[in-house]
């Protein structure tokens, strides 16, 4: 069957109420070409997902931290470990982990305090090098990068998109509204070079109108579902032009919005903008829409590439619905383990929904989102209580098109971080000789998880 080309931006459109409203396309093969739709619909999916807070200390974070249990590291190596308690809540998605790791950049003499977790495990977990020295304050917590994050990193990388971008580079997104500080690195973790950080979209109502609506004059409007019902008309005669696999996806995105738009409808204070810090369990819920719509997302072809802040670099969150009377930043200073292991162990219920909605979006071709994807999961630094570099989170979920082995432990004590980089990077298609800056670079790649 012979189809019309199509702009990148064509929208279905319609009227309300006498007022014209437009909905975004998923990415279609007569916009791309067959290739170039092929290569969107199934080239992998790099995420990150950060929490705040580390881990419970233990044992392996050193003296001042001994005399508890490590809830983190699971007792067996290799292929199909026992999950402990605190990765139990991501079993069902059998997400690879490394235990061990910890920064092996360098640590300038000045200014002084770049040694500090806070600062020093967050910029090499997720930038693989150190704190940018000039212009850091530590009494202030002033802070930035040297390079971007890892999102960005892969967003921009010019072998992961290669000539066909899709419409987001790259989607950056967040839950927790809690914050240490109001500026700087406390406020978003993505990063795309020095003092120029990536808000992260907070509230689902702003990430759907983002992703799907396009409206001039909508404010009358009582519900979004009005704009299904405003293109129907215009998404029938538009499958009549298109081929069968772009009518699939055309079908299949409003679909798939219908369920959307039913879950935002019906959640209530979920959609509205936050203000305070949502109670714990609304944390979870609000992940639950956002990896939702997220998913939709990535099904759609909107992008490949997403950061996820559950909650933020020294998170403030209050985790009240767990009997934690102080923000959460306080719960680990005072050294109250029981509240911080508590605190963790929601933030990987969270982490599980959000898994769990990429898990659900079975793709046309077989297999799933997260069966394409590998989500790295981590967090600013081994542990709150001293802020120790020491046994830092590294997860990786998600299977990579079959390039990173599923259910996989690897414990190296004392490990390079940057060669967890080295193997992502490679998970997902990028040539990557080496990774890593001011004496933190390798080019080893934990062979074990990477095919």
């Amino acid at each position: 069957m012979k189809t019309t080309p199509l702009s990148r931006r064509t929208f279905l459109r319609g009227a309300v109420g006498g007022t014209a409203v437009a909905l975004a396309l998923p990415t279609l093969e007569a916009m791309l070409g067959a290739r170039g739709a092929e290569a969107a619909s199934t080239g992998p999916i790099f995420g990150i997902f950060f929490w705040g807070g580390g881990l419970p200390w233990h044992d392996g974070h050193g003296a001042p931290q001994a005399g508890h249990p490590d809830l983190w590291t699971p007792a067996t190596t290799g292929k199909d470990y026992t999950p402990s308690e605190l990765l139990a809540p991501l079993a069902p998605y059998q997400p690879s982990l490394v235990t061990g790791l910890t920064p092996h950049t360098e640590v300038p003499d000045l200014p002084a305090g770049q040694s500090d977790g806070h600062m020093r495990g967050f910029m090499v977990s997720m930038t693989g090098d150190r704190i940018r020295p000039e212009g850091f304050d530590h009494p202030s917590h002033t802070l930035t990068a040297l390079r971007p994050t890892l999102d960005q990193y892969v967003a921009k990388h010019p072998n992961f998109y290669g000539p066909e971008i899709p419409r987001f580079r790259s989607l950056v997104l967040g839950a927790s509204t809690a914050r240490f500080h109001d500026y700087g690195h406390w406020n978003a973790i993505s990063y795309n070079g020095p003092d120029d950080l990536n808000p992260p979209i907070l509230d689902p109502g702003q990430l759907y109108d983002l992703l799907f609506g396009v409206a001039a004059d909508t404010a009358g409007m009582k519900r979004r579902a009005l704009l299904l019902d405003a293109v129907l008309e215009d998404a029938k005669s538009l499958s009549g032009r298109v081929g069968a696999a772009d009518k699939q996806r055309i079908e299949a995105h409003l679909e798939h919005l219908h369920t959307v738009k039913n879950r935002l409808e019906f959640s209530g204070e979920s959609c509205a903008p936050p203000g305070k810090p949502a109670p714990n369990d609304e944390l979870v819920a609000k992940t639950d829409i956002m990896g939702s719509l997220l998913a939709s997302a990535l099904a759609c072809n909107m992008t490949r590439v997403f950061s996820f802040m559950l909650s933020s670099p020294a998170t403030t969150h209050v985790f009240g619905n767990l009997g934690v009377p102080n923000d959460f930043h306080t719960t680990v200073h005072e050294g109250a383990w029981e509240h911080a292991r508590a605190g963790i162990l929601y933030q990987m219920q969270a982490f599980a929904a959000f898994l769990g909605r990429l898990q659900a979006v079975v793709e046309p071709t077989g297999g799933t989102l997260l069966d394409r994807a590998l989500v790295f999961g981590l967090s600013e630094y081994g542990e709150g209580y001293q802020h120790s570099v020491a046994e830092m989170p590294c997860v990786l979920a998600g299977g990579a098109h079959g390039k990173i082995r599923r259910n996989v432990h690897v414990r190296d004590p004392g490990g390079n971080y940057s060669k967890a980089h080295v193997t992502m990077l490679r998970g997902v298609g990028l040539e990557t000789p080496s990774f890593g800056w001011n004496g933190g670079q390798t080019s080893e790649a934990f062979g074990d998880i990477l095919v």
